[in-house]
């Protein structure tokens, strides 16, 4: 009888052994198995990741890469990079005058019409406007919706101002004013300049203000016996009342 019970509690303990041998084999695959589910999901996410990656460099090109940028010239020359958005993403100024009226003023990340609205309102730019100077500005741009809307409405704003011409041209020559160290309005305007008189060089153009540049195109073009005057050949895309 003892033996009996010796034996029923060893095969009991047996039992409890094999049972737990069980369990570990059982937690040890399941906790692989939740590894390995771990692992999977990880690897799922590298391509979300990329993804994501894409689109935050996609929305930073987007965004600060300019498609359009428009140059304004009177004394001071600046320049602003305008994106797809119509929002002002660089600012650059082409001389002292252009720096300082920049410093002024907070254009980033502004829509440009209202940059244009603070820049014509400016007081030193009001000034210039009441001294009879000249103020260009150019959309610079290939021509397309954007550019051609950016041009109308900058038409249309300026309407009222006297001594002033809008006008639009493409990139092309714009890398070259660059080089040169002037905006495209200062360069569009040496290069008339050049055509009249090959002896004006680039240090001419860049001291002197759009009113001193246009009255000089003026006096050559009637000294030529040319019938073109002023900004008369902005590719149609020009106004304002130029007072002497």
């Amino acid at each position: 009888m003892m033996d009996k019970k010796i034996q029923e509690a060893f095969d009991q303990i047996q039992v409890e052994d094999r049972l737990k041998d069980k369990t570990k084999a059982y937690i040890v695959k399941q906790t692989k198995n939740y590894t390995k589910s771990k692992q999977f999901h990880f690897y799922r996410l590298i391509p979300l990741a990329v993804s994501l990656i894409l689109l935050i460099i996609g929305g930073y090109w987007l965004y600060f890469v300019p498609t359009v940028a428009i140059s304004v010239d009177i004394n001071p020359s600046i320049e602003l990079g305008i994106n797809r958005f119509n929002q002002v993403v660089s600012v650059d100024s082409y001389n002292d005058d252009g720096k300082s009226l920049l410093e002024s003023l907070d254009l980033k990340y502004r829509d440009y019409q209202d940059a244009i609205d603070s820049i014509i309102n400016n007081d030193q730019v009001i000034a210039y406007l009441s001294n009879d100077e000249v103020m260009t500005i150019c959309v610079i741009g290939d021509e397309n919706n954007q550019s051609n809307q950016i041009l109308a409405n900058l038409e249309t704003v300026t309407n009222d101002q006297s001594n002033t011409y809008c006008y639009h041209t493409n990139h092309h020559e714009v890398n070259d004013a660059h080089e040169l160290g002037l905006s495209y309005g200062k360069y569009h305007a040496y290069l008339k300049l050049q055509e009249l008189d090959p002896s004006i060089t680039i240090n001419d153009v860049q001291n002197m203000s759009m009113k001193e540049i246009h009255h000089l195109i003026e006096s050559l073009t009637s000294s030529n016996g040319s019938a073109e005057s002023g900004e008369s050949s902005e590719h149609g895309h020009h106004h304002g009342q130029h007072h002497e």
